[in-house]
């Protein structure tokens, strides 16, 4: 650990000396070559007004895939529920809800269920809901107010071991405080969770996210980089600097991470670069080795994706409107035609991005990491 500070130390040094020809902290544009993609799908807009929209995540349907769903954050008012389309289909009041991320299988009672568990900042706590798999209704099932001993939770991100079968909670604060949370089922079919390790990360942090397959968990730390770690609570607290700001393509603010799963531990591990407006993707292994970046441009109808906060990504075939999977970003400058309008999300079929690189990305739309 004190290491990895000295070489943060050296970095922020060389930041400062001009090393470097990109501000670590102005929101400035990088002269990397980013691919432009555009979306096929926008949500419907939020209800509340200014920064409203932050994080999605996608529920696949157990039997038709084509009925999954987008559940998006509405951080001033709760989650809001949009189909493929991007209709809305449901509201929940759930509070400040900052980052949402789902898992699938939770054991509760004789039955298993998909969950979707978030942040909450009004309450400084974690909030869990149950998907029915035939209405796609969420319902709260968390067995009390699960508390956060952080001073204020803000990025959130859900685990699942492949040794263990346990499910985890991340939550982060903007200190770059880490608490690491088992759920548990309770006898009454709800769901409850304790606290089983806490660690300090850095500076400001928010977007997460862990490897379900590989054990790894991945947090951003916004002004500097993004690191790496074990994602089980008894592995040691070893970490890994994957990339930081020095580099041109990861040089301002970085927010939402997400992965994109695919057979054979191959895949990939994408951060979205606030600041520049981009996307930044690496190898989902150990190395992480950066492969490029994109960005969502302005479509015939849909306008582009600035200032994004969370992402998601899906490589399963959700039917035929994303028969290889979608990405799903904030937008923070949403318009109609020549006006600003209330934040939205916009997605992307996976197939545009895979195709845009020049070494084209991996397809693969069968690989299904609920089993």
């Amino acid at each position: 650990m004190k290491m990895i500070r000295i070489v943060k130390l050296f970095v922020l040094i060389a930041l400062m000396s001009g090393c470097s020809q990109i501000s670590r902290w102005g929101k400035t544009k990088s002269d990397y070559p980013c691919h432009v993609v555009t979306a096929s799908i926008e949500t419907d807009n939020m209800d509340t007004s200014g920064d409203s929209a932050d994080d999605p995540a996608v529920w696949i349907h157990p039997d038709d895939p084509s009925k999954s769903l987008i559940i998006g954050t509405n951080k001033k008012a709760g989650l809001v529920v949009y189909d493929l389309e991007g209709k809305e289909k449901q509201f929940i009041p759930a509070g400040r809800v900052n980052n949402v991320d789902i898992r699938y299988g939770f054991a509760l009672g004789d039955k298993k269920v998909d969950i979707v568990a978030a942040s909450n900042r009004s309450f400084n706590s974690i909030s869990i809901f149950a998907i029915d798999p035939d209405s796609g209704i969420l319902s709260d099932v968390s067995a009390r107010t699960i508390m956060s001993a952080l001073d204020e939770v803000y990025g959130f991100c859900l685990y699942k071991s492949p040794s263990s079968g346990k499910y985890y909670a991340f939550v982060n604060s903007k200190n770059g405080a880490v608490e690491q949370w088992e759920l548990k089922a309770t006898s009454n079919l709800l769901i409850d969770a304790e606290k089983v390790r806490s660690f300090q990360v850095g500076l400001q942090t928010e977007g997460c996210v862990a490897d379900d397959e590989l054990g790894y968990f991945y947090i951003g730390e916004e002004t500097f980089g993004i690191w790496k770690y074990f994602a089980d609570p008894n592995q040691p607290l070893d970490h890994k600097l994957v990339a930081d700001t020095t580099e041109p393509y990861l040089s301002s603010d970085i927010e939402g991470l997400t992965i994109y799963y695919a057979a054979d531990g191959k895949g990939y591990l994408i951060a979205s670069v606030q600041g520049l407006n981009t996307y930044a993707v690496y190898e989902r292994n150990w190395k992480n080795k950066f492969l490029g970046c994109f960005s969502i441009g302005d479509g015939s109808e849909i306008d582009g994706v600035k200032e994004t906060d969370g992402i998601d990504v899906i490589n399963y075939g959700l039917g035929n409107k994303f028969p290889n999977g979608c990405f799903i970003a904030q937008d923070g400058y949403n318009k109609d035609g020549d006006k600003d309008t209330t934040q939205n999300f916009k997605i992307v079929p996976w197939e545009s991005i895979a195709n845009s690189f020049d070494k084209k990305l991996l397809i693969d739309n069968t690989f299904d990491i609920r089993k």
